[in-house]
Protein backbone atom coordinates (compact mmCIF):
# COMPACT_ATOMS: atom_id res chain seq x y z
CA UNK A 1 0.00 0.00 0.00
CA UNK A 2 1.42 3.38 -0.77
CA UNK A 3 2.01 5.73 2.01
CA UNK A 4 -0.05 8.54 1.77
CA UNK A 5 2.29 12.20 1.31
CA UNK A 6 2.27 14.87 4.20
CA UNK A 7 2.54 17.45 1.63
CA UNK A 8 -1.54 19.03 1.61
CA UNK A 9 -2.98 21.04 -1.53
CA UNK A 10 -5.23 23.16 -1.96
CA UNK A 11 -6.15 22.43 -5.51
CA UNK A 12 -10.08 21.61 -4.96
CA UNK A 13 -10.54 25.21 -3.46
CA UNK A 14 -8.25 27.12 -5.84
CA UNK A 15 -10.40 24.95 -9.01
CA UNK A 16 -13.39 26.12 -8.17
CA UNK A 17 -11.99 29.87 -7.66
CA UNK A 18 -10.84 30.07 -10.97
CA UNK A 19 -14.17 29.58 -12.36
CA UNK A 20 -14.96 26.19 -11.50
CA UNK A 21 -11.99 24.51 -13.43
CA UNK A 22 -12.95 20.81 -13.74
CA UNK A 23 -10.71 18.17 -12.58
CA UNK A 24 -10.17 17.27 -16.50
CA UNK A 25 -9.95 20.37 -17.73
CA UNK A 26 -6.76 21.05 -15.02
CA UNK A 27 -5.63 17.59 -16.18
CA UNK A 28 -5.37 18.56 -20.17
CA UNK A 29 -4.07 21.95 -18.73
CA UNK A 30 -1.28 20.15 -17.20
CA UNK A 31 -1.28 17.15 -19.78
CA UNK A 32 -1.82 14.28 -16.80
CA UNK A 33 -4.87 12.42 -16.61
CA UNK A 34 -8.07 12.84 -14.50
CA UNK A 35 -7.05 10.35 -12.17
CA UNK A 36 -3.68 11.57 -11.66
CA UNK A 37 -5.37 15.17 -10.46
CA UNK A 38 -7.68 13.20 -8.40
CA UNK A 39 -4.68 11.33 -6.59
CA UNK A 40 -2.71 14.67 -6.22
CA UNK A 41 -6.30 16.08 -4.48
CA UNK A 42 -6.56 13.31 -2.04
CA UNK A 43 -2.86 13.38 -0.80
CA UNK A 44 -2.38 9.69 -2.58
CA UNK A 45 0.01 11.32 -5.05
CA UNK A 46 2.99 14.00 -4.45
CA UNK A 47 3.65 15.34 -8.10
CA UNK A 48 7.17 16.33 -9.67
CA UNK A 49 7.99 19.71 -8.93
CA UNK A 50 7.49 20.49 -12.74
CA UNK A 51 4.13 19.19 -12.29
CA UNK A 52 3.42 20.86 -8.77
CA UNK A 53 4.42 24.58 -10.75
CA UNK A 54 2.24 24.08 -13.58
CA UNK A 55 -0.61 23.30 -11.73
CA UNK A 56 0.01 26.68 -9.96
CA UNK A 57 0.66 28.41 -13.18
CA UNK A 58 -2.62 27.17 -14.38
CA UNK A 59 -4.30 28.26 -11.27
CA UNK A 60 -2.36 31.41 -11.60
CA UNK A 61 -0.90 31.51 -7.91
CA UNK A 62 2.33 30.98 -6.26
CA UNK A 63 3.19 27.58 -5.51
CA UNK A 64 3.30 27.93 -1.63
CA UNK A 65 -0.57 29.22 -2.11
CA UNK A 66 -1.77 25.42 -4.27
CA UNK A 67 0.97 23.09 -1.87
CA UNK A 68 1.87 23.18 1.52
CA UNK A 69 4.12 21.04 3.97
CA UNK A 70 3.40 20.88 7.83
CA UNK A 71 5.63 22.31 9.71
CA UNK A 72 7.87 19.90 11.92
CA UNK A 73 8.17 22.11 15.09
CA UNK A 74 5.39 21.30 17.22
CA UNK A 75 4.48 17.74 15.85
CA UNK A 76 4.25 14.86 17.86
CA UNK A 77 6.81 12.23 17.32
Amino acid sequence: MVKPTRVTNSIRRLRFENGELTQAELAERIGVTRQTVIAIEQGRYSPSLELAFQIAHVLNVPLDDVFQYPDSEGEAS
